[in-house]
């Protein structure tokens, strides 16, 4: 098998024609012959390059609006027959079937078609389909044809023909043939995805997940683990969406954490001024304010220790004053929907700051789907998009919120719902005072809750922590009334939790012997 291959005939037939011209124009000057399809066709011939078209091939037009024109044996011969095989080579002599050295061909919109919200139809008829059939086709032939999935591919194959007299090698041949079954996965994954969304089937067969590689990282969650960065056709605002502007490139642990900041953002939404405050995907302070400043403060005084080094998410645009504000303490990232000049300029002085600028907030009530391995398989379910509005409480003790704890009741809630369970959540006047994370008693959540307002009341140097008449959330029930009177003894008022628990009625009496007031959700909001 020979290590070099001959490139003496190319197939081009794309959606995107950005570069196309040029492309071709390379590939004519090593005296490649150009064959090629429909819109890629006239778009070579309209610029004064010699192509074949298709239909001369194959001795058949395109028909039934282009959807039948490469589904020949005069197209997939030429790329599946094994040159050095005397009987396909006499095949192919026997039936006029000449090689085909050279397929580039980017593949029809589908996922751009899905994500800009086109109809039924308009994605149907943006699945390609001849167009992954000739790239597979080529890629088992990949020793022997150059497939080329996008421009860079082609680019990287025109850079070797220059050096190497019009020949590629049969390795990058094969690697390139790797890329290929990869893409046409993740594009099959993508119709595969959509279909069963159409029919609101929630568990098909079988199912597959795919993206194109966004960033290769230094390393994973830990040095010695590798890792790369993958963005799929989903157009939601977010950490795999967004503008970097500056700074170091991310880690996966900036990915991962900067993920779980601007999700919880987007669940406060955008009608008030509002920070989060990430480490280790956990909040360690969220908090609405007047102003993203005003904002920005509060949420750093619930754990100042703990947000150093960590992840802050904005809902609004930053701007100088609090970009100053930001750089006092070292934060690894920032990620808002914009910023202003001035916020560009004070970061600018801190190099390694990464500023992440998404251009929209998450839908925290858009449906759609996440998976995680386990040994030999995948976890597949829906992204958490419940929410519970102030009309869906049910008041379930003698004492019923007030209007401003009721607030501060659903403000908790929402930010519980991107803790790690179990979780209590201490809140007053619209910011967190304490957070408890990824316990496994509910109870030692409480205190530790509790704990962490203790410690920042000390460090701001204030008589009592904030936690004294403050609200307490709860993302899943209290199995016993322990963990209540322990949020109780920390200084909470009143309760939102889900209830459903079988001593839910010695939880109220708990909580009504304390004087507490408490609400259930009726929902859960475990996050492992």
């Amino acid at each position: 098998m020979s290590e070099r291959f001959q490139v003496r005939r190319a197939l081009l037939s794309v959606s995107d024609k950005t570069g196309l011209v040029e492309y071709a124009q390379r590939l004519a000057s090593h005296g490649v012959e150009l064959v090629s399809t429909g819109g890629s066709a006239r778009t070579l011939k309209e610029a004064g390059l010699a192509v074949k078209d298709v239909a001369d091939l194959t001795g058949y037009p395109e028909m039934m609006e282009g959807r039948v024109k490469t589904l020949h044996p005069a197209v997939h011969g030429g790329l599946l027959y094994l040159r050095d095989k005397e009987s396909h080579v006499e095949d192919a002599e026997r039936h006029g079937i000449e090689p085909i050295d050279l397929v580039y061909i980017n593949l029809y919109p589908f996922e751009a078609t899905v994500a800009s919200g086109a109809g039924f139809e308009e994605c149907i008829e943006n699945i390609d389909i001849g167009g992954p059939a000739m790239l597979r086709a080529a890629a088992k032939n990949g020793h022997s044809v150059a497939v080329c999935t996008d421009a860079d591919d082609l680019a990287g194959v025109l850079a070797e023909m220059d050096d190497n007299d019009a020949t590629v090698s049969a390795e990058h041949g094969r690697r390139l043939a790797a890329k290929t079954y990869a893409r046409t996965a993740a594009y099959d994954a993508a119709i595969s995805g959509w279909y069963a969304s159409q029919l609101e089937e929630t568990a098909p067969d079988w199912i597959g997940f795919g993206g194109g590689l966004l960033q290769r990282l230094r390393y994973g969650e830990n040095p010695h683990q590798s890792a790369a960065f993958y963005q799929t056709g989903e157009k939601r605002p977010g950490v795999a969406n967004a503008r970097q502007v500056q700074g170091k490139e991310l880690s996966y642990n900036n990915i991962n954490d900067t993920d779980a900041a601007y999700e919880l953002i987007g669940e406060l939404g955008e009608e008030t001024p509002a920070v989060a405050i990430i480490k280790h995907a956990n909040p360690c302070g969220v908090a609405l304010g007047e102003s993203p400043i005003e904002a920005y403060r509060e949420a750093l005084a619930c754990d100042p220790t703990s947000a150093f080094g960590g992840i802050v998410a904005l809902n609004r645009m930053l701007d100088e004053a609090t970009a100053e504000e930001i750089t006092k303490i070292f934060t690894e990232v920032v990620i808002a929907p914009g910023a202003d000049e001035g916020a560009l300029a004070v970061f600018e002085k801190k190099k390694n700051l990464r500023l992440l600028l998404a251009n929209g907030l998450p839908d925290p009530a858009a449906k759609g789907r996440m998976a995680k391995t386990v040994a030999g398989g995948l976890l597949v379910q829906d992204r958490d998009f419940g929410r519970i509005t102030r009309d869906e409480l049910r008041v379930v003790t003698e004492k019923a919120p007030d209007e401003s704890q009721m607030d501060d009741l659903l403000f908790a809630w929402r930010v519980a719902k991107h803790v790690k369970s179990n979780t209590i959540v201490y809140a007053r006047d619209r910011a967190t005072v304490g957070i408890g994370a990824g316990q496994m008693s509910r109870i030692d959540s409480a205190r530790i809750a509790a704990r962490k307002a203790e410690d920042a009341a000390e460090a701001a140097g204030w008589d009592a922590p904030r936690t004294k008449g403050c609200v307490a959330a709860s993302d899943a029930f209290f199995p016993f009334p322990d963990g209540l009177l322990q949020a109780a003894s920390a200084g909470a008022t009143a309760v939102i939790q889900p209830g459903g628990s079988i001593r839910d009625d010695d939880v109220i009496a708990a909580a009504n012997e304390a004087g507490i007031a408490m609400v259930f959700t009726g929902m859960r909001h475990f996050r492992h």
